[in-house]
């Protein structure tokens, strides 16, 4: 189970094309297609738009929910500016299905509307949807009842050319249903705190369904570094050993409450968590789900994550060996790495490892057998095309080591010539990159992270 990244961001283009899969611990989030070094006219346009939205019907009776429906460009070259974005929106699928609700940068025509978007950003951090619309079921709609929104656009390349978006490629169902729809608020992430501290988490479940939840249950899922989770008696606690995932702490709390629509639950004292003496990247998810078997209407808005950072770090080293022989005898060459701690790492949404650990293989010897984590490279990062011989291995780390872990890879290396006082490089580095892209921010000691494989 993997809850969220220290590391990169990742972001889902959604669409017909692209099936997104979301998770309770899992953030669609993902990476533009060039970096800094690109091409400079080499360029894409992409639309960003939900795979599906549920539409409530009213409560008792009354008149449908509406929701807003958030759409949005963005292109890939970072170093190109595009402007004038159009988008196209047509919503001829939604007929006997569901009204919209234009907003004023949009310019409706029938069953469709050109949204003006003047400057179209790349995917990142700051990305946010340019385009709102506001949704509800139609008059008359039944639960169940399914129509399509598709988009098309075009915008303004750096060069002055037309950059097009992939054609029908992109779309939003909107899916009319009844039921409880439990919505977990979204907390702001937690201040930096010192291990030890102790931090008050937000918690609050609303129905925004036109049904009533009958009973609902409350997973929260506490990253290593949190201990202490406050205890409630409706509440099981359990804690994984770390063996095949990383260890972490869950609470599944069971409320008998009725939640009707609008109704919302608080705990019935604050909750907290306690940063661990290990705590660095820490996170907290909860998830709230309608009992009776019932099923919640739009499962997208109940779970949030809250993050916490300790102000910490994570020593990471690496130790090489020294091999000696004949030319034409192998031997064993050992690259141990270690975290020193005091801090754990866990890149528990992308799943990325933590780290790799790199060797340059000496002049005059040749690597015959390597570990099925360790991948042979050209001496630039590229495709080498077999498992032996390669001039360069990446040996990667899981995504999670703790304060103390150490992981030894063992590689078989023949000497081919004697070369006095050959010498290969090893280093720790970052899982994508290299140090100068994406340093350890969190190593308070760098000089340990190179070492060397000598021979002879």
């Amino acid at each position: 189970m993997r809850l969220f990244s220290a590391g990169r961001r990742i972001r889902i283009r959604s669409g017909a094309a692209v099936a997104v899969a979301a998770g309770l611990l899992t953030a669609g989030l993902a990476a533009p297609a060039f970096a800094d070094d690109d091409p400079p006219h080499t360029d894409q346009l992409w639309i960003q738009s939900p795979y599906e939205q549920a539409l409530p019907l009213g409560a008792g009776g009354g008149l449908p929910q509406t929701r807003a429906l958030g759409i949005g460009l963005y292109h890939d070259n970072q170093n190109l500016a595009v402007t004038d974005g159009r988008l196209t929106v047509d919503v001829s699928g939604l007929t006997g299905v569901a009204e919209v609700t234009w907003p004023d940068t949009c310019t409706p025509n029938g069953t469709s509307a050109v949204c003006d978007i003047p400057v179209v950003p790349t995917m990142g951090d700051a990305y946010e949807d340019q385009v709102f619309l506001k949704v509800r079921a139609a008059d008359g709609a039944q639960a169940g009842a399914q129509g399509t929104i598709t988009y098309e656009a075009t915008a303004t390349g750096g060069s002055g050319d037309t950059l097009t978006a992939p054609h029908q490629s992109f779309s939003t169902t909107l899916a009319v249903r009844s039921g409880p729809d439990l919505a977990v608020d979204a907390a702001d992430d937690i201040a930096e705190g010192l291990p030890g501290d102790e931090r008050t988490i937000p918690f609050k479940v609303t129905n925004n369904g036109n049904e009533s939840a009958n009973g609902f249950t409350v997973r929260m899922t506490a990253s290593y570094g949190l201990t202490d989770l406050t205890r409630y008696d409706a509440c099981a606690y359990n804690t994984t050993d770390g063996q095949d995932y990383a260890p972490w702490t869950v609470a599944t709390c069971t409320f008998d409450q009725v939640l009707a629509p609008g109704d919302s639950f608080e705990l019935p004292r604050p909750l907290t968590a306690r940063l661990a003496p290990h705590a660095l990247y820490e996170r907290l998810d909860i998830g709230a789900t309608p009992g009776a078997g019932a099923d919640d209407i739009d499962p997208r808005n109940d779970f949030a994550s809250v993050e916490i950072r300790a102000t910490s770090g994570a020593d990471f080293s690496v130790t090489g060996d020294a091999l000696s022989g004949a030319a034409g005898s192998t031997a064993t060459a050992e690259l141990t790495f270690k975290n020193n701690g005091p801090a754990w790492i866990g890149y528990l949404g992308s799943g990325d490892p933590v780290a790799k650990v790199r060797l340059i293989v000496p002049e005059g010897t040749t690597v015959t057998g390597v570990p099925s984590d360790c991948s042979p490279r050209a001496l630039d990062g590229t495709f080498y095309p077999t498992r032996t011989g390669a001039p360069r291995y990446d040996c990667s780390m899981p995504y999670w080591v703790l304060a103390d872990t150490q992981r030894t890879f063992a590689l078989s290396v023949r000497i081919d010539t004697v070369v006095p006082g050959a010498t290969g490089a090893v280093s720790v580095q970052p899982a994508y990159g290299t140090f100068g892209e994406f340093p350890f921010t969190f190593d308070p000691d760098l000089t340990n992270n190179t070492a060397a494989l000598t021979v002879n």
